[in-house]
């Protein structure tokens, strides 16, 4: 339930007493409540990652005439996709954020009103059939699980979307995120791409305005 805090509302609190916030838009639009929920009592931010989706249409009239599952699916990596609109969000003392990857139900209804690349179907709802696995992302040492690369080993975005098997767009998102965070460093160019490499030790948690 709903739970407001100091002119703020969190999703939940949890027995610890600690808030819980379920994200699925761009982390920007929480910048401000994050940093003071996580001032007051502390803050999970949990974003969930689609990484099984099945589609399930009814016809007007209420009836199924489908169940498939879509080609589609997410992985953990877009997370950056949402960390870049605040990608100082991590290095907040008292924020964690867990990834909760998780199989999910779609339900269309064949209406005619939805979107053409739907085929004219309305989402009616969605709803969580599995909780696969939650990665929890504590502070910025944590996120050396993005960075697939030996220490000293030089690498551009577009390597790590090779490595990773995400798009450019994406890994230009995640490292730089990751800069911000301290994880890799910027050390040149090639070419036209920037060069980066693995720092070791991340940076502390330690909030930063922004000047």
């Amino acid at each position: 339930m709903e739970v407001e805090i100091a002119g703020f509302v969190a999703d939940a609190v949890n027995s610890d007493g600690e808030c819980i916030e379920v994200q699925t838009g761009n982390f920007g639009q929480i910048r401000k409540k994050a940093k003071e929920l996580a001032k007051l009592c502390g803050l999970k931010i949990v974003y969930p990652v689609t990484i099984v989706k099945y589609l399930e249409v009814f016809d007007a009239n209420g009836s199924r005439q489908s169940l498939k599952r879509s080609p589609r699916s997410g992985n953990i990596w877009d997370l950056f996709a949402v960390l870049i609109y605040a990608p100082e969000l991590p290095l907040i003392s008292g924020l964690e954020i867990e990834l909760a990857l998780v199989e999910v139900v779609e339900e269309r209804i064949s209406d005619g009103k939805g979107s053409w690349r739907r085929k004219g179907l309305s989402i009616r709802d969605r709803r969580m059939l599995a909780l696969r696995e939650r990665i929890r992302l504590q502070k910025p040492a944590d996120y050396l699980r993005f960075v697939p690369f030996a220490k000293g080993e030089e690498f551009t975005a577009g390597i790590l979307g090779e490595r990773a098997g995400i798009r450019a767009a994406l890994a230009v998102k995640t490292l730089y995120v990751l800069t911000r965070l301290g994880v890799v460093e910027r050390i040149g160019k090639r070419g036209n791409a920037y060069v980066y490499r693995l720092l070791v030790t991340p940076r502390t948690k330690k909030w930063k305005k922004k000047p």
